[in-house]
């Protein structure tokens, strides 16, 4: 697959704070059901981008920094004009990361982007705030035939679809193979009698891997019924004490504050948690002869091993429904999250593509940081619950209860008692 050459595209690149040449704000909050691309259907007739109706159309477009100083997105641009010739398009691209933009757009959804990048645990309050458009038609049918039936639920509330995908977003193992043989990351009790391992267990959102390992279960088996709420289940005190085992560990380590990947570059850590996010840096950290990736490892609890579960999600690509120009604005952002721009995201950044199709390439096939992530969300993870009630209870909650434990004030003896505590509180009683 081959990114087309086109001719350069003129483009302005501002921080997020700024709100000029953007699509202005709209009354019509309608459900968007259509993205056309190359071709479209028009009364059941096919028309090619060459016979589409002119227009002109000036859209704001918020991004992470990275895909503009990489080029990509300029190219994407670049390409996606090329490919509309009788739109007249000016773009705006401001700097906004995918994990910024909940609370930015929510802000003032009229003078946010009119397509931006977002993590899909801010779904909900892009909902709430009318800062993100539904998608249907032709978008939510491409949105469900090139990715998995797990990813598509990170973007879907209540069956509706809010965004099109263009990476997973979870976390996994990283180690060094110098000092873990691919035998020994099997399991994390093995790794812990051989060598120092990192794991930011005061982190909520890697927290929870204990529980759901032994079987607790949030918001339903596919994370999207917020009326189950979260159990932790009947082996959540076994799970706590298992915790309490392992910060009194002398091969434990907190990973907060980069410790993790500091350690691993000076010897004194063999592994640590993170995402694609930190491949560079465990690289030069390491070299890359001794970089070892792999999904989640077991661990032995009263004698039983268990994987422990990531919490899964996704980065996508949302259309703000305030835009004037909502076709225009579909079709974009169809076009960022496609097979062909995937592809150049993986080439350009090292992005893992979502799209099924990519995944079986050779190529991908091969990419042991790739797999790796694939893995993961297929093995070792299950669906962050994206609702209201876990937003509530899960963040503030369990973060007291991981500080209390790796502060020593959660011990054998109260353990017990601690567990029915945090599993009350998470209930909201």
């Amino acid at each position: 697959m081959k990114i087309k050459k086109l001719t350069a595209l003129a483009m302005t690149t501002a921080m997020c704070a700024a709100t000029i040449f953007g699509c202005g704000g709209s009354d019509d909050k309608k459900e968007t059901t259509t993205a056309p691309g190359a071709t479209t259907q028009e009364g059941g007739e096919t028309t090619t981008a060459a016979q589409e109706e002119a227009l002109t159309a000036e859209l704001k477009v918020w991004c992470p920094a990275e895909d503009q100083e990489s080029g990509w997105m300029n190219k994407m641009l670049e390409n996606f004009k090329a490919a509309h010739p009788t739109w007249n398009l000016t773009f705006t691209v401001e700097t906004c990361s995918e994990g910024d933009a909940g609370k930015n757009v929510k802000q003032d959804p009229t003078v946010a982007g009119d397509v931006y990048f977002f993590a899909n645990d801010q779904l909900i309050d892009l909902i709430n705030s009318d800062g993100i458009a539904k998608l249907g038609g032709s978008t939510a049918d491409y949105v469900k035939s090139t990715n998995s039936e797990k990813l598509v639920a990170t973007v879907t509330q209540n069956g509706d679809i809010y965004g099109i995908p263009f990476t997973d977003n979870t976390w996994f193992m990283y180690y060094n193979k110098s000092i873990f043989t691919e035998d020994d990351v099997k399991n994390l009790d093995t790794m812990l009698s051989k060598a120092k391992v990192a794991f930011p267990l005061t982190n909520t959102w890697y927290f929870q891997a204990f529980y759901a390992a032994v079987g607790g279960v949030f918001c339903g088996a596919n994370g999207d019924d917020e009326a189950a709420g979260i159990v932790l289940g009947d082996n959540a005190k076994a799970a706590t004490k298992y915790i309490v085992n392992l910060v009194n560990n002398p091969n434990f380590v907190n990973d907060a504050d980069g410790v993790g990947i500091a350690g691993l570059g000076d010897g004194s850590i063999g592994a640590f948690f993170s995402g694609t996010w930190d491949y560079q840096n465990v690289v030069k950290a390491i070299g890359e002869e001794n970089v070892g990736i792999c999904q989640l490892p077991t661990i032995t609890v009263d004698g039983k091993d268990y994987t422990l579960k990531a919490f899964a999600g996704s980065k996508a690509i949302g259309v703000n429904p305030n835009c004037q120009n909502q076709k225009v604005a579909v079709a974009l952002a169809q076009y960022l999250a496609s097979e062909e721009a995937q592809l150049a995201h993986y080439e350009m950044r090292g992005i893992i593509p979502c799209n099924t199709t990519l995944l079986a390439t050779e190529a991908l096939q091969k990419d042991a940081l790739a797999q790796a992530q694939a893995n993961t969300v297929a093995n070792t993870s299950i669906n962050q619950p994206v609702n209201t009630t876990f937003n509530t209870y899960w963040w503030s909650v369990a973060g007291t209860m991981s500080t209390n434990i790796y502060n020593k004030e959660i011990t054998l003896d109260n353990a017990d008692a601690k567990t029915d505590e945090f599993q009350s509180a998470l209930k909201g009683e």
